[in-house]
């Protein structure tokens, strides 16, 4: 009997969970803490091994640290919770999953990528690594899902209308962010969860992930400056940079490896993304930039860092506009995975040209997307797409502009698409 919690509401990995415990020994589940990690692997065990578990006075911890075979042997699928906690469940498990052919054996949650000389084997072909992320908007219910990711690549889509989310509302849902626990309640509670998860973060994770001590004026100062290049593409040196003309001299004089090291903590605890960029199927290769697309794994940790609320949101509409363009990225990101595509970006570093979003399908085929806070964008968004489309060698599937303030779907005489963010799903 499944370990389902009560009030548990879907998510769109769930579909894929079920799929993969038929394929493999083990899964893995990563991403950040407070996720929905736990519950969604309880949707899919019929056991369950707590290793941060307070209340038994880290019994199962103990156990493990002992003899990892201690803890293995519950009815299947077991869900072994935190399991980085001791970093030799990874071996063992793959051990396990060697020892026959039965698929669905465990499941492997985790909110931090453990030392790797600690894990011997990569467990390829045995354990499954999959990245949740928090809500998106279809997964919170915010989005009505009128519009499929599928269906754009299909041509499938029909122009209706659909109902349009208020400038107000939509900086609360950028403000709130898609943690599941946050979503019942209002932009202010949630907004102080939030904060109160960075403070975590700096007085307590960025040392236990590896055990290194850390500056926590550096890394907070390294968040600011992240949350302030949200959906830029900023290199390493952009934020060395910023971090020093924003600190007095007594605070801080921050090095290139000091940032790289720091960024690789943010990376472990799953706190960063990365888009990449869209590199082939354009001309002039060498002219394409190849830096990413900065992104916190939901807009609301960039908020909680520079105490944005929704009103500030209303009142700088460029900042506005940019963690729009991350808040539709994040879902843009768990929608492309759901159906086995891959999110990028792309750039010209000759002309500048940008757009915004590029979601590539297994096969190959992939389709281009620009996101604007507000419909009087449309034309420059939809001029960007017709340039990229003329010197694209291999021609995008689909072109679309997200719109945060839009109350239809269409299909324009030139072929885009334009439709609010909430309206999407997979």
């Amino acid at each position: 009997m499944k370990l389902t919690k009560k009030g548990y509401k879907e998510r769109l990995i769930d579909n894929i969970i079920d799929e993969y415990l038929t394929i493999f020994g083990a899964i893995s589940i990563e991403g950040p803490k407070w996720c929905g990690k736990t519950w969604t692997a309880l949707n899919h065990a019929n056991s369950v091994v707590y290793l941060n578990n307070t209340a038994d006075n880290f019994r199962e911890k103990h156990l493990a640290e002992m003899d990892v075979n201690l803890i293995l042997d519950k009815e299947k699928p077991e869900l072994i919770d935190e399991w980085q906690e001791v970093p030799a469940i990874w071996d063992a498990v793959r051990f396990k999953c060697d020892q026959d052919n039965e698929k669905g054996k465990y499941i492997l949650t985790g909110s931090a990528t453990p030392v790797s000389d600690k894990i011997h084997h990569s467990g390829a072909g045995r354990i499954c690594k999959m990245k949740m992320y928090t809500m998106s908007l279809y997964e919170s219910g915010e989005s009505s899902g009128e519009v499929s990711l599928r269906n754009l690549f299909e041509n499938k889509v029909e122009n209706r209308l659909v109902n349009k989310v208020e400038l107000k509302k939509l900086a609360e849902l950028i403000v709130r962010g898609g943690w599941p626990e946050a979503i019942s309640i209002g932009a202010q509670g949630a907004m102080r969860i939030t904060r109160s998860y960075i403070d975590a973060i700096l007085d307590k994770d960025i040392i236990e992930v590896d055990g290194i001590k850390r500056d926590k004026n550096k890394m907070e100062m390294l968040l600011r400056s992240l949350a302030r290049n949200e959906s830029t593409i900023s290199g390493n040196s952009v934020l060395i940079k910023d971090i020093g003309e924003n600190a007095t001299e007594e605070e801080l004089t921050i090095s290139r490896n000091t940032v790289s090291d720091y960024l690789n903590v943010l990376d472990r605890l799953h706190l960063i993304e990365n888009q990449k960029s869209f590199m082939y199927k354009i001309r002039s290769r060498s002219n394409v930039g190849k830096n990413p697309k900065r992104h916190f794994t939901d807009p609301s940790l960039g908020c909680a860092v520079l105490n944005i609320t929704p009103e500030k949101l209303i009142n700088d509409l460029e900042t506005f506009g940019l963690y729009f363009e991350a808040l539709c990225e994040r879902d843009l990101r768990i929608y492309a995975e759901n159906i086995g595509a891959k999110l990028y970006h792309y750039r010209d570093n000759n002309t500048g040209l940008e757009i915004d979003s590029i979601i590539e399908i297994a096969d190959g085929e992939y389709g281009a997307i620009e996101i604007k806070l507000g419909a009087n964008k449309e034309e420059e968004a939809a001029d960007s797409l017709k340039k990229f489309y003329d010197q694209a060698e291999v021609k995008p599937k689909f072109m679309c502009i997200i719109c945060g303030l839009y109350d239809a779907v269409v299909k324009r005489p030139d072929g885009i698409y334009v439709l609010p963010i909430t309206a999407l799903k997979p």
